[in-house]
């Protein structure tokens, strides 16, 4: 059953073994780039979201300034637009809760009943962080971290029942460290 291998045979083998290995370092090198690019251009929205789907994000709506101008209700459910027409087409289908931002950590560890309620606090959050990003020069990520821990809170609301801080109280406190920030330059 079967026969010698020719050096052929062996020298294409070689050679899409060195192609396989050089792919999985360039992936390493292009990971590392949509940090560098994400962190200078959307730091808030890459703390909050993440680089991957802070990326996507951003390339569905079209830039960083078309996402800030989108209301949250569009960020909840960018990239699931042909299974929202689907269900419209259908006027009994039940529309998208999430989109891109299904894949978010927070959305996947909530429970299933509580997924659409954090996709749309998420999603208002992500609008938040984007418009920050946008309009504002040179943003820390102080904000994202924030809204990082605002979602976090809700997660272990809907968990435990214990109440989060208001997203004034918590903004309040992200304002007053960049304002420490830009005394200390």
């Amino acid at each position: 059953m079967g026969g010698d291998m020719a050096e052929v045979d062996w020298s294409c083998i070689r050679t899409f073994a060195t192609r396989v290995a050089s792919l999985g370092s360039y992936r390493e090198i292009l990971a590392q780039y949509l940090i560098d690019k994400m962190m200078l251009v959307a730091p808030n929205l890459t703390q909050l979201m993440g680089q991957n789907i802070g990326a996507k994000l951003i390339s569905k709506a079209g830039s960083l300034t078309n996402l800030a101008k989108s209301p949250a209700s569009t960020i909840q459910i960018l990239g699931a637009e042909k299974a929202l027409f689907r269900a419209l087409k259908k006027r009994k289908g039940n529309t998208p809760k999430y989109g891109l931002i299904f894949h978010s950590t927070f959305i996947q560890r909530a429970a299933k009943e509580h997924r659409g309620k954090i996709s749309r606090y998420l999603a208002n959050k992500a609008a938040l962080a984007s418009r920050i990003d946008c309009f504002m020069d040179a943003p820390p990520t102080i904000f994202g971290e924030k809204l990082k821990e605002q979602v976090e809170a809700r997660l272990t609301f809907f968990d435990t029942g214990a109440k989060p801080a208001s997203n004034k109280a918590a903004m309040a406190e992200a304002l007053e460290q960049y304002k420490r920030l830009l005394k200390k330059r």
